[in-house]
């Protein structure tokens, strides 16, 4: 038998095997996403990070402290308290992030003169378990570097913290802009932005994804994940179309997920929850600028962590709620 007739044969039989494989994974079932409840009994949830021992660490604004959450069992352990609690039903310890296996809590809405209060806001260090430092000062940056826009609140409302290059990243729902914060407390804007209400951070690389909320009313189509660089002078539009986008964060394959809060009752107050129960997870299709709807029904989330092929929700009244099969490869396999 010649050379060719060889590499014919393989050629062949390489065919069958792949065919009959194929075949097979046609057989079996695609599996749907499950949702069911880990853990519930937080106070004023809020924003979440996973951790350096792979457990979720989720703030609660109303207690002023933060807890650790078992992935797998639900378990909630108190992992430092004593940070400001909120003044009204919004802000406190509002987001958590580690940096070099330390933790940073972000704190808002606790001393402005419109709310009352005095503890300061901003980032502060975990020092330990009941003890915590302030490192740096957002809301008097805020007071001596308002905005050139129309706003009430002149300490801001901060929403979420992520690490970026040795230091932060931190959005400002009410002064529409995000902020860059070193560890020695120096503050400066980043960018800064029309009335989009930044919400979530995603950062992969150099790139910042961002979660808008748009304005009030929060219409699905100001619901919008945009994207920038350090040296960008404004953001690049990656997809829109679901209402009242709380996070934004990559899950298994690269592939990119929104959380929205969900319907937005018209007349309600800026800072207004959603329509309980009208949240959902979304996929972000990068390729054509859509989103589509993994699981709805969620009741007003706040943000969410992957890990693995599980995403973990968040919600206001205290609930965590893990979806399990949330990218679920071709056929099922």
């Amino acid at each position: 038998m010649n050379r060719n007739s060889v590499i014919r044969g393989l050629a062949v039989c390489l065919m069958i095997i792949l065919g009959s494989s194929m075949t097979a994974m046609a057989d079996q079932p695609l599996v749907e996403p499950s949702v069911s409840m880990l853990a519930s009994g937080l106070e004023g949830a809020s924003g979440s990070t996973l951790g350096p021992d792979g457990a979720l660490y989720v703030t609660e604004g109303a207690a002023g402290r933060v807890s650790r959450v078992d992935p797998q069992t639900g378990e909630i352990t108190t992992f430092t308290s004593g940070l400001p609690e909120w003044v009204i039903p919004l802000g406190g310890a509002i987001d958590i992030a580690f940096l070099d296996e330390t933790a940073y809590v972000l704190v808002t809405l606790t001393n402005d003169p419109l709310l009352g209060g005095s503890d300061p806001a901003g980032i502060y260090r975990v020092d330990g378990p009941d003890s915590a430092t302030l490192i740096a000062d957002i809301a008097q940056f805020s007071v001596n570097n308002p905005p050139e826009a129309d706003i009430f609140l002149v300490t801001g409302v901060q929403y979420a913290l992520d690490t970026f290059r040795g230091g932060f990243l931190v959005t400002d729902g009410h002064h529409n802009r995000v902020l860059r914060v070193t560890l020695d407390g120096e503050i400066n804007e980043m960018l800064t932005f029309d009335n989009i209400v930044p919400t979530g951070l995603e950062i992969h690389g150099k790139t910042v994804f961002m979660a808008e909320a748009g304005p009030n009313p929060h219409l699905p189509e100001d619901g919008k994940v945009v994207s920038f660089g350090p040296d960008s002078s404004s953001a690049a539009e990656v997809a829109s179309g679901a209402p009242l986008l709380v996070d934004v964060e990559y899950g298994l394959g690269r592939k990119l997920y929104a959380l929205a809060q969900g319907d937005f009752e018209e007349g309600q107050p800026d800072g207004s929850p959603a329509i309980p129960y009208t949240g959902s997870l979304v996929e972000v299709n990068e390729e054509d600028g859509t989103m589509t709807v993994i699981v709805d029904g969620l009741n007003q989330p706040t943000s969410f962590e992957f890990i693995g092929n599980s995403a973990y929700i968040i919600t206001l009244n205290g609930e965590v709620w893990r979806i399990d099969n949330v990218s679920p490869p071709p056929y099922g396999g």
